[in-house]
C-alpha cells in the first residue's frame, strides 16, 4: 500500500475552473510494447467517497493480476479533480479517479490552446443522488419536513459551495427548482465552509462526501437535503490518457478489468469494514466511522436520504450520458469555459473496451447498487 510521506489534509475545495483551462502542451510518453512491463502513474481522490474504487484498487492491488509482470502502479492524491486534470496535461500522470466536471474538461484538453493532450472518459466510477450533491444547514435552522423544504429556507440566508464542481451545479439546481435566492452565493472551500459553521456565519451550504458525514458527525452542521430530494445525479468517472489507450490496449484493458474487481468489492455489504478501513490508511484527520458511514450510512428521509449510497455504472449508459449533457452544459454556461462546448467532443467518451469486458464476464450495468447498511 502506498504510504504517504507528506500530510495530506480533507479535501479542498475544486479550484477555480480556470485552473482547468490553458496549460502547457504534453510530452509524448512510451509506454512500451504490448505485453511488456509498465510503469504507471495514478491520480485518484480519497478524501472524495464516489471514486473509492481507486482506494480499493491501490489497497487490494487487483491490478496486479492483469498488468504484465512487473509492472508497477503508484498512486498519487490529488485533493481535487482538477489538480489530477493538470498532471495527466503534463502526462505525470496516466490515470486518473475523478469527479464529473474535471472529467468533462479534461476531454477538452486535446485543443492546442487547452494544454494539447488527448483524454477520454473510459469508465464510470459510479453515480449517486447523495454522494456530491449535499446540503449542509447550521445546526439551530429549524426541523425541515422536506428537504425541499430546507433548501426553500435558503431564501434570502448566506449559502456557499465550491463553485464551478458538481455541488455548484446542484446548488443552482436546487435553487431554481425551489424558486429561492439567497442573500449572497459565496465561492468556499471546505475548509472555509467548514470554519464558517463553526463561527456561525453561514446558513447552508453544498459539499461532498466524506467531508458532508465528518461535518455532521463532529456536531459542526447538519444535513438538510441531497439530491434525493430533486433527482439530481453526480457521478465519478476513470479517465486516461489516449497515447496509453493507443499504444498499450493489454493495459487499457488489464486496467479496466481490476477495476470491476475494485468495484464489485465495494458492492458486497461483507467488505464494508474493510472497505473504511482501505480508506482510512489512505487518509489522514478522517475516522474510520465517518469513513464508513459516507458510503454506507443511512440518513432520514426528510434530510435527503435514500437506500441507495452509490450505483456503480461501470459504463456510459443513457441515464450516465444524461449527467454528463447537463454537466457538461452547465460547464460550458460559466463565464470562464472549462468546457469548450456544450456537450463532450466526439471520441471524447471511449467505453468500448469497459463493454466488452462486462460482456465477456456476463455482466450488465449497473454492475451493483451499495446500499445503506446498518453499522
Amino acid at each position: 500500500m502506498l504510504k504517504h510521506t507528506k500530510r495530506i489534509f480533507p479535501a479542498l475545495a475544486v479550484a477555480a475552473v480556470a485552473a482547468l483551462l490553458i496549460q502547457p502542451a504534453a510530452a509524448r510518453v512510451d509506454f512500451g510494447a504490448e505485453g511488456s512491463a509498465v510503469d504507471l502513474v495514478i491520480g485518484y481522490q480519497p478524501y472524495y467517497t464516489e471514486s473509492w474504487s481507486g482506494v480499493v484498487n491501490n489497497g487490494k492491488q487487483f491490478w496486479k493480476k492483469y498488468l504484465p509482470a512487473g509492472s508497477t502502479a503508484k498512486f498519487q492524491i490529488g485533493l481535487q479533480g482538477s489538480v489530477i486534470v493538470n498532471a495527466m496535461t503534463g502526462e505525470k500522470q496516466h490515470i486518473g479517479y475523478m469527479g464529473d466536471m474535471p472529467a468533462i474538461a479534461s476531454t477538452f484538453r486535446n485543443i492546442k490552446e487547452r494544454g494539447g493532450t488527448d483524454m477520454r472518459i473510459v469508465a464510470v466510477l459510479g453515480t449517486s443522488k447523495q454522494q456530491c450533491n449535499i446540503f449542509l444547514v447550521r445546526n439551530d435552522a429549524p426541523d425541515f419536513k422536506t428537504g425541499v423544504d430546507a433548501v426553500k429556507w435558503m431564501d434570502g440566508k448566506i449559502t456557499s459551495a465550491p463553485h464551478g464542481a458538481c455541488t455548484d451545479r446542484f446548488a443552482r439546481l436546487a435553487f431554481k427548482e425551489s424558486g429561492i435566492k439567497p442573500k449572497r452565493y459565496l465561492n468556499q472551500n471546505i475548509e472555509v465552509i467548514t470554519t464558517n459553521f463553526r463561527a456561525g456565519k453561514l446558513d447552508a451550504a453544498a459539499i461532498w462526501e466524506p467531508t458532508a458525514s465528518k461535518i455532521v458527525k463532529a456536531g459542526i452542521a447538519r444535513r438538510g437535503a441531497s439530491g434525493e430530494d430533486f433527482n439530481a445525479l453526480d457521478g465519478g468517472f476513470m479517465v486516461m490518457l489516449n497515447d496509453l489507450i493507443s499504444q498499450r490496449p493489454d493495459v487499457h484493458k488489464g486496467w479496466l478489468e481490476a477495476e470491476l474487481d475494485a468495484q464489485l468489492f465495494m458492492a458486497d455489504p461483507g467488505n464494508a469494514d474493510e472497505v473504511a478501513s482501505l480508506a482510512e490508511s489512505q487518509t489522514e484527520k478522517i475516522d474510520k466511522e465517518v469513513l464508513w458511514w459516507s458510503l454506507y450510512g443511512g440518513y432520514p428521509k426528510n434530510q435527503g436520504g435514500g437506500d441507495v449510497k452509490v450505483q456503480l455504472d461501470f459504463i456510459v449508459t443513457d441515464r450516465v450520458q444524461g449527467l454528463l449533457d447537463d454537466a457538461t452544459a452547465f460547464l460550458y454556461s460559466l463565464p470562464k469555459k472549462p468546457a469548450a462546448a456544450a456537450a463532450i467532443r466526439d471520441g471524447g467518451v471511449t467505453d468500448d473496451v469497459a463493454r466488452q469486458i462486462m460482456q465477456e464476464r456476463g455482466l450488465s450495468s449497473p454492475l451493483a447498487v451499495v446500499k445503506v447498511q446498518k453499522m
